[in-house]
């Protein structure tokens, strides 16, 4: 069977990722420079502003709302060390009762809030969030730089936690070797492989384990 070519910014099958955070990426952020394939104008610099809802009781599910949206991934598998995550909800706000209800306290997996109206703007979900004692909203800031490394979407970019400064550097695909090969190419073999959300839980103190680097 013939492999799936990556695109940047389409939707494909569900990819495996390999992504990391830390302080010292920019060798391997000068390889995967050299090595990239052309990618389309607006991949080369992105900015974005997103708020993560953190579970303390879950790991398996990563919430982010960006631009009154709520995009919910949840873990499927690990193979050979790469990380698979599939989509599992996308809301917006305002948005009903009964999706918070069906679909986004169970993925948080925490006790559910007295649910009183039908429907909640973002403000009002938000406010549900602060008064949580097992959730917390970390507000997150990307400016990332997209490149094409053998067949594989990766990007290299900065990243503030809460205000705190980390770097980023991941490759994704839906075909393993190609990931491998790049990791490899561009000088990541042996680091830790970092996802968002065990990555923001560690700077903001949710996990005692530092990053990468």
């Amino acid at each position: 069977m013939a492999k799936e070519e990556m695109k940047i910014g389409e939707i494909s099958k569900p990819r495996f990722e390999f992504r990391s955070f830390g302080q010292h990426f920019e060798d391997a952020a000068k390889r995967m420079a050299r090595l990239s394939a052309p990618v389309p104008e607006k991949v080369w610099e992105r900015y974005s502003d997103e708020i993560y809802i953190l579970s303390r009781t879950n790991d398996m599910n990563n919430t982010k709302i960006r631009d009154g949206k709520m995009d919910i991934k949840t873990y499927v598998q690990t193979v050979d060390g790469l990380e698979q995550w599939n989509p599992l909800m996308k809301g917006e706000f305002p948005i009903k009762a009964e999706v918070l209800k069906n679909e986004v306290f169970p993925a948080f997996q925490v006790q559910m809030p007295a649910l009183v109206k039908d429907v909640y703007t973002f403000e009002e979900f938000m406010e549900m969030v602060y008064k949580h004692p097992d959730l917390a909203a970390v507000n997150v800031h990307k400016q990332r730089f997209g490149y094409m490394v053998n067949n594989t979407i990766c990007e290299f970019g900065e990243v503030l936690i809460n205000g705190a400064r980390v770097i980023t550097i991941n490759s994704e695909s839906t075909e393993i070797e190609d990931i491998k090969k790049t990791i490899k190419d561009i000088g990541l073999e042996g680091v830790e492989n970092i996802n968002y959300l065990q990555a923001i839980k560690r700077v903001i103190g949710m996990i005692r384990k530092p990053l990468a680097n």
